[in-house]
């Protein structure tokens, strides 16, 4: 890692660090207006318009550009092109300063900080399908040869910039999250609001996100069946970059765009064959879904009861602390402590014969006292032992319903699946099961982006079945059957692919 020069963010500190953060702030908005150089009455008219009110004498705006300059955050130079009639206007208006490139760093460092401190982080369905809608294009323009290598740039760039706003937004919201999930807030109301507000917002964002996740990662594979070297070659062409003094800018502006996919991978699909980052996303948003509930559920309960034990401590230690001396303590906790009233005084002895009839409780032998009194004011009385239930046939009932729900499973991949491509149409009269897998199969490919052939690839959250659409030539309807009803809709070439189904079902037409 580059060291960062110790006097870079020297400004930051000291009792004119305001007037230092605003003359950079003056100088970066005259950057954006493509004005490089100001002089220094210029200086304050822009410290003006960045906010700041309060009089400056020239002596101290010249000693603060003065300390800017020392630590090589400003430079100087000499106005030649001016026309001066006086010395006094020669010394105000022949110096021009400017930001050198340490300080362009110092300020965007400084304003990304605050931007980082004000930001709350957020998780964005909407970046993840824009990521694979900017892969999908990248695909489609790599196929293309003659599709314009600045598109390709563009189009790259606006994928390094989704990417870095997923990691951005991540990262501060697991932060935020994380320390929600360890306050412990003083208002429990507002407190439990955030905290539902919390659960509720996870749950919206984890709706679906393996399957766009899974999108994602298809459109990375796709974009490297391409040729990343393609790639990077037509959007080092497209980028035209400018020449600069000491090399050629291309070897490091391609190591960035390498180390860039190389995070994409790692996100979605990691070239080792390791776990992505997206589902340890998803566990880290589970986990934290069960926590806060958790804490919801204590929340609620320590609201239902009148007091509870932590508030009763604290009122306790107050006493014993407003108490006038230690055998007030005592009393204090002989009164909160003590075994209060004797429940015990009306059990007698087990063995009546070893009582005497005559003397003090002091000589009598002990009895044993039933921790279970004080507590409930009961005693213990000890029965039979309970039966312990077999629960043999629960089990065996539970595995046959398991075996018989996997073989209709079973049969219902048997009879959808398919030698090749199908018409939607053709499967006719349906069971209503097998009609409900067939639902589940078509929903999971028609969310699905097509690709280039106009396919739509989807697989079950087992891997177990795949299914392809594709369009049909000339369009046309598709009716199924039910014994419960009816369903149109569009008709498409169908192809399901599943372990065992190596017949075709009769009765269907081929595409």
């Amino acid at each position: 890692m580059r060291r960062v020069p110790p006097e870079m963010f020297r400004f930051t500190t000291g009792d004119k660090a305001e007037l230092y953060g605003a003359i950079l702030q003056a100088f970066g908005a005259a950057n954006e207006r493509l004005e490089t150089a100001l002089g220094l009455d210029e200086v304050r008219t822009r410290l003006r318009t960045v906010g700041w009110l309060d009089a400056v004498h020239d002596d101290d705006l010249q000693e603060a550009l003065r300390k800017l300059r020392e630590w090589q955050l400003l430079d100087v130079v000499q106005n030649h092109a001016e026309n001066y009639r006086t010395a006094e206007e020669y010394e105000r208006r022949n110096l021009q300063y400017s930001l050198t490139r340490r300080g362009e760093a110092a300020f965007a460092g400084v304003e990304h900080a605050l931007s980082v401190l004000a930001s709350t982080g957020a998780l964005q369905t909407a970046v993840l399908e824009a990521i694979a809608d900017r892969l999908d294009e990248l695909y489609v323009l790599l196929g293309d040869s003659a599709s314009s290598d600045r598109r390709v740039f563009t189009t790259l760039q606006e994928l390094e910039g989704h990417l870095e706003a997923l990691l951005a937004n991540t990262k501060a919201f697991n932060g935020e999250l994380q320390r929600l999930l360890r306050a412990e807030g003083a208002d429990l109301a507002t407190f439990r609001e955030v905290k539902a507000a919390t659960v509720a917002y996870l749950q919206e964002f984890l709706v679906n996100l393996d399957q766009r996740g899974q999108t994602v990662a298809t459109a990375v594979e796709r974009v490297q069946q391409r040729g990343l070297s393609l790639l990077h070659e037509r959007a080092l062409r497209g980028a035209e970059l400018p020449p600069v003094a000491g090399g050629d800018p291309a070897p490091a502006w391609l190591e960035r765009r390498r180390a860039r996919w190389e995070g994409l991978r790692a996100w979605f699909r990691p070239a080792d064959g390791s776990r992505p980052r997206v589902e340890q996303l998803h566990d880290v948003a589970r986990r934290a879904i069960v926590t806060l509930l958790q804490v919801l559920d204590r929340i609620t309960e320590s609201r239902r009861r009148s007091s509870s034990a932590v508030q009763d401590f604290r009122e306790l230690a107050r006493w014993f602390a407003a108490a006038p001396g230690e055998d007030d303590m005592h009393r204090l906790w002989s009164a909160a402590f003590g075994l209060g009233s004797a429940r015990h005084a009306h059990l007698a002895h087990p063995d009546q014969e070893l009582v005497p009839s005559s003397g003090t409780w002091a000589q009598a032998p002990p009895v044993e006292v039933s921790a279970l009194l004080r507590t409930s004011g009961r005693t213990e009385r000890f029965t039979r032992t309970g039966k312990v239930r077999d629960i043999g046939g629960i089990k065996a009932a539970r595995a046959e319903r398991a075996r018989k729900e996997r073989a209709e499973l079973e049969a219902a991949w048997d009879v959808l699946g398919t030698d090749g491509p199908v018409r939607l149409s053709g499967f006719g009269t349906l069971d209503h099961a097998v009609f409900e897998r067939l639902l589940d199969l078509l929903g999971r490919a028609l969310v699905v982006r097509p690709d280039g052939s106009g396919a739509r690839r989807a697989v079950t959250s087992d891997g177990r079945v795949e299914v392809v659409l594709r369009p049909l030539p000339g369009g046309g309807r598709a009716v199924l059957r039910t014994p419960r009803g009816r369903l149109e809709g569009p008709d498409y070439l169908v192809e399901i692919r599943s372990p065992g189904s190596a017949r075709q079902p009769a009765g269907r037409e081929k595409g």
